[in-house]
C-alpha cells in the first residue's frame, strides 16, 4: 500500500504554517474570531497575553476611580443605591458603620488588586462547567486547557467595558452617583435609578448587556470549535447556563435586593 493510501478519505490535513501570533489572535478575536479558536484547537493553547490586556483594563479602571471618585465614597454609594443595605446602616451603631465602610473598602481595593488572580480563578471554574457541558451533554472533545484558552479570549471585550467606565468618570459623573456594580452604559441597567427601580426588574435589566452578550457568542464560537461540534451546541452550553445565573440573580434580588 502507498503511503498517500494510508490517510483516510475525508481526514482533516495537518495545520500548515507556524499558527498565529498572540497579538494576531488578539485582534482576531474581534474581526475573525474563529480563526483565533481554529489555532488555539490546532496549535497554541497559550493564553498569556489576553490575561495582561484584562489586567491592564483593570488596573486602568482602579487608578481612575481612586483618582476621581475615592474608595470611600464608591463604598457610601454601595449602601445607598441598596435600600436594605441602607435600612441595614441606618439600624446600626456608629461603630459598626464605620467598621463595616471600612471592611467595604478594603475588599473592594482588594479585589482590584487582586484582579489578575481572580480573572484566572473564574476562568478556571467556568471552564472546568463550559468542558464538562460540551464534552458531556454534546458528545464534544473538548480539552480543559483549551476551554481555558477560549474563555480568556472571549473575555476580551470586557476592556471596553473598563475603557467606558474610565471614560464615563472623566466626563464628570458625580462621585455620588457612580455605581461600581454598573459603571459601564453597556446595558438598559445603566440608564435606570437602582434606588427607584424594582430590585428584580434591576437585576435583569443588568444582565442584559451588550458586552456579556458579545463575550458568550465568542465563548460559544470558540467551545464548539475545539470541542468539534455544531455552532448552536456551543451556544447552547454557554447561553444555557448564563439564563440560569441571570434567572439565580434575579430570583436573588427579588428575595433579598
Amino acid at each position: 500500500m502507498s503511503e498517500m493510501q494510508v490517510q483516510p478519505v475525508g481526514a482533516p490535513a495537518p495545520p500548515v504554517g507556524g499558527g498565529l501570533t498572540q497579538w494576531q489572535r488578539v485582534v482576531y478575536t474581534f474581526s475573525a474570531p474563529s480563526k483565533t479558536f481554529n489555532d488555539i484547537r490546532d496549535r497554541s493553547r497559550s493564553w498569556w497575553l489576553p490575561l495582561i490586556i484584562l489586567a491592564l483594563g483593570g488596573y486602568v479602571m482602579f487608578a481612575a476611580i481612586t483618582a476621581k471618585i475615592g474608595w470611600q465614597q464608591v463604598a457610601e454609594n454601595a449602601v445607598h443605591q441598596s435600600p436594605k443595605a441602607e435600612e441595614r446602616m441606618a439600624n446600626a451603631t456608629p461603630e459598626a458603620r464605620a467598621t463595616s465602610q471600612k471592611f467595604t473598602v478594603i475588599f473592594m481595593e482588594g479585589a482590584f488588586i487582586a484582579n489578575p488572580a481572580l480573572v484566572l480563578l473564574f476562568a478556571a471554574v467556568g471552564s472546568l462547567v463550559l468542558w464538562g457541558t460540551i464534552n458531556f451533554m454534546f458528545g464534544g472533545k473538548a480539552k480543559y486547557g483549551n476551554v481555558f484558552a477560549v474563555w480568556l479570549y472571549a473575555s476580551l471585550p470586557g476592556i471596553i467595558k473598563s475603557l467606558l467606565c474610565v471614560a464615563v468618570i472623566y466626563t464628570g459623573i458625580a462621585p455620588e452617583s457612580f455605581n461600581l456594580s454598573n459603571p459601564a452604559p453597556t446595558n438598559i441597567g445603566a440608564f435606570l435609578n437602582p434606588m427607584e427601580t424594582n430590585a428584580a426588574l434591576y437585576a435583569l435589566a443588568k444582565a442584559l448587556d451588550i458586552v456579556t452578550i458579545w463575550t458568550l457568542i465568542l465563548a460559544g464560537i470558540g467551545v464548539a470549535a475545539i470541542a468539534g461540534v455544531k455552532r448552536n451546541s456551543g451556544y447552547i452550553a454557554v447561553f444555557g447556563w448564563w439564563v440560569i445565573i441571570v434567572l439565580c440573580s434575579v430570583g436573588w434580588a427579588a428575595a433579598f435586593g
